[in-house]
């Protein structure tokens, strides 16, 4: 046995050892990421009806920079696409500068943030902006809906896009990256998940259109490949992640075919070059039971770079998936709420507050830091 054989086991076991904690480094294409715990996109509805983000937004955001990666609230691309009352918006000069605030906030702790571009699609309300929503198809989600106020209203019937319009949507996407840059962000992430539209076009179960986006998963599958190369303009593709909930049930979703779309989603976001893919494979969202279920590891095989796991983790399952090098990051959502110092409870193995009541989860008006930004770090 020579002795370059020693130098490359030592090397190999050394690299395995850099890759095994959740506290270790990671780039994110260029980018340095200080850890590998990121705050999950969340929708808090703390920002106004103008969708500006404020001073107490910057606050929220700085109390939870100790994570390597920050992604923001699903933030619309227009008033077109954005239908929860006090969401945030990135479509006028006041809401970009509102963000230049959030940006600066986190980039003083040296952390990475990113805002997760979002089009509700079906799950809009023509009650915010007297727009009626759209989807690929004419199909209403079943249920009620928050709309604007606070109350409750079944979800209307969407307004089927014409294939006329859909160089127009991908432009609305464009245009807000453009807005993101100029607000200071790392990178973005669109938002494919959850019901929304980009969701709504991919899945079978809710795109019953005729013409080049629809049929097939590669014709389901366009409008996202078009988006992505019109956000690639704008920011390299190593600075744009896409999220996927291949296993979701939220927003009245799933379909058959889910484990074959979404295999084929994700190889082909690979190929154009994307930083990383984020994947709801957890089933605490919900799941759909009409596929079997997407694990992380069938991702791992279809994608060559940063995978982000989420829904569900506990720091212990969170540290298997990254030993397993199945994952690169986890997403925690709902124990960065109420613990806006996760990352040094989890470093110092102290107990977590326990999760928010459902009551503080989103914004009502009246004295936004209830619920947000009061939550105590550890003693």
């Amino acid at each position: 046995i020579t002795n370059s054989f020693f130098r490359l086991l030592f090397r190999n076991y050394y690299t395995h050892l850099l890759i095994m904690s959740l506290f270790n480094e990671i780039k994110i294409g260029s980018l340095l990421a200080k850890n590998r715990i990121a705050l999950a996109p969340m929708t808090r509805a703390r920002y106004g009806e103008d969708g500006v983000p404020k001073d107490i937004n910057a606050e929220y955001f700085k109390q939870r920079s100790s994570a390597g990666l920050l992604i923001t609230d699903a933030t619309g691309i227009s008033k077109e696409g954005l239908g929860w009352w006090l969401a945030p918006g990135l479509f006028s000069s006041e809401q970009v500068e509102g963000w230049k605030k959030v940006t600066s906030a986190v980039h003083a702790s040296q952390s990475i943030i990113y805002v997760q571009l979002w089009h509700m699609g079906r799950q809009s309300h023509s009650s915010l902006f007297g727009i009626q929503p759209v989807a690929p198809s004419a199909f209403a989600v079943k249920g009620d809906t928050h709309i604007k106020g606070g109350s409750k209203a079944p979800y209307e019937v969407p307004r089927a896009l014409e294939t006329s319009e859909l160089p127009r949507l991908v432009q609305d996407y464009v245009s807000a990256a453009k807005s993101a840059k100029e607000a200071g962000f790392d990178g973005i992430e669109i938002h494919g998940a959850n019901g929304y539209l980009l969701d709504t076009f991919l899945q079978s179960s809710t795109n019953h259109r005729t013409d080049e986006y629809g049929g097939s998963k590669e014709n389901r599958f366009r409008i996202i490949r078009e988006v992505i190369e019109g956000v690639k303009t704008v920011f390299p593709p190593e600075q744009i992640g896409i999220r996927f909930s291949p296993n979701g049930g939220y927003g009245d979703m799933g379909s058959s075919d889910n484990f074959e779309t979404f295999s084929y989603a994700i190889s082909e976001v690979d190929k154009l070059g994307l930083g990383y893919v984020h994947i709801m494979d957890g089933l605490g969202f919900g799941f759909h039971g009409k596929d079997k279920v997407f694990r992380l590891y069938d991702a791992r095989r279809l994608f060559s770079r940063v995978i982000i796991g989420n829904v569900g983790y506990s720091k212990e399952k969170a540290e298997g998936v990254i030993e397993g090098g199945v994952a690169d990051l986890i997403a925690f959502g709902r124990p960065f709420i109420s613990n806006p110092d996760l990352v040094e409870r989890f470093k110092g193995s102290l107990p977590l507050a326990p999760d928010a009541g459902y009551d503080k989860w989103y914004g009502h008006g009246g004295d936004e830091s209830i619920g947000y930004t009061d939550f105590p770090t550890a003693p």
